[in-house]
């Protein structure tokens, strides 16, 4: 199998499974716990949280546990609105957000909220001046996205952070970080945003297993579940501490090396775009300069679920997007407004640490022979 579809999951090395394994079968108390068992998984959780904490930029207490990057999201969504009931019902954030962001703003403007959704120039690019324009006396919260999932994209979250500062102070700044999390160099602190979304299933992970920054300027954050007092009262419910634990190892390893991990990433991408460029018909849409690890592409006229399919039967894993798509068509590409034949042929291609030139050679051989056996259809 040649997999090609980092962005959508990743591998889990055997060292994050063991450790995984480690708790499920030996150390699986309950941290709520009060006996000797429970305190020691309660001393374990904090460790894995510095742990994923320093490898975020932040202090450990900022870091809460969810159950995944979604969830994450959503309340960071919401805890603004909520902070922010008094300053104004305006959201402003970006056509081609994950689906976690988009779904959770359409669901405060249910709620009465104004959402302004920024299109992005067709290269997919968002400019911080573009956000900051959007920004009003009564904004709430602005979310925009640090790598896009489908294109690439990184979007200057400083730059609108310092913005921010000087239009509007009150004004809350979250990012969906999930496919930047050591997949490009920044920090918490770096960026500063008052939320921040990653997750483990990015980076050799396990999936069911997210977390979110909160910054210092977030008051007494509302919530996103009722119950227990987990995670310091903010986020109700037993820890997965097998999941958690494995987080924490993905976070390590991933760390070993890291600045070698993405320059091989990138000459990966730069490589693809080589040897993909050649083939007829084939258009790269992805930005130069973007993350090193997404790359999307167009076999114009061929349609990207016959594609996906092909190469799927043939053990060479793609997708036609986001894999939160499910063979529908993206809001992403959509929101390019590329001619039809271009957006009907998008494939991503996503690398990781793992990946060869020999993976990028077998791909590029077969898009050869789909555009050369296939008719198109578009």
């Amino acid at each position: 199998m040649i997999y090609l579809d980092h962005a959508a999951t990743t591998p889990v090395p055997r060292a994050v499974a063991d450790a995984m394994y480690e708790v499920l079968t030996e150390q699986f108390g309950n941290p709520s716990s009060q006996y000797p068992l429970g305190l020691e998984m309660k001393r374990r959780v904090e460790s894995w949280r510095r742990t994923i904490a320093g490898a975020l930029g932040c202090d450990a207490r900022q870091l809460f546990f969810t159950s995944c990057g979604t969830e994450a999201d959503n309340w960071a969504v919401t805890a603004a609105c909520w902070q922010n009931r008094h300053v104004g019902r305006h959201i402003v954030t970006t056509a081609v957000e994950h689906s976690a962001v988009l779904e959770a703003c359409r669901w405060m403007e249910r709620q009465g909220y104004e959402v302004t959704y920024l299109a992005p120039a067709q290269d997919g690019s968002i400019t911080a001046e573009q956000v900051l324009d959007a920004v009003r006396p009564d904004t709430a919260l602005i979310s925009v996205m640090l790598v896009n999932n489908e294109l690439g994209n990184v979007y200057p979250i400083a730059d609108i952070a310092r913005g921010l500062a000087a239009k509007n102070p009150k004004a809350l700044l979250h990012t969906d970080a999930v496919q930047g999390f050591l997949k490009v160099p920044f920090t918490a602190r770096s960026l500063g945003a008052d939320f921040l979304t990653i997750s483990a299933h990015k980076i050799g992970g396990p999936k069911g297993i997210g977390a979110l920054y909160i910054g210092q300027r977030v008051k007494n954050p509302k919530p996103l579940l009722a119950g227990g007092e987990q995670e310091s009262g903010l986020r109700a419910g037993t820890e997965a501490t097998a999941q958690i634990a494995g987080f924490a190892k993905a976070a390590e390893l991933r760390l070993e090396n890291l600045e070698d991990k993405l320059r091989h990433m990138a000459r990966i991408r730069d490589y693809a775009v080589e040897r993909l460029a050649a083939i007829p018909d084939l258009k790269v849409l992805s930005a130069p300069g973007g993350a090193p690890h997404v790359l999307s592409v167009s076999l114009v006229g061929w349609p990207s679920q016959n594609i996906v399919n092909d190469l799927g039967q043939q053990g060479i894993c793609i997708s036609a997007g986001s894999a939160c798509h499910q063979g529908k068509p993206s809001h992403v590409i959509a929101a390019l407004k590329l001619p039809k034949k271009v957006s009907g042929g998008v494939i991503r291609l996503s690398f990781g640490p793992e990946t060869t030139a020999a993976d990028i050679d077998a791909c590029a051989e077969a898009l050869q022979r789909h555009h050369d056996t296939r008719m198109p259809m578009l």
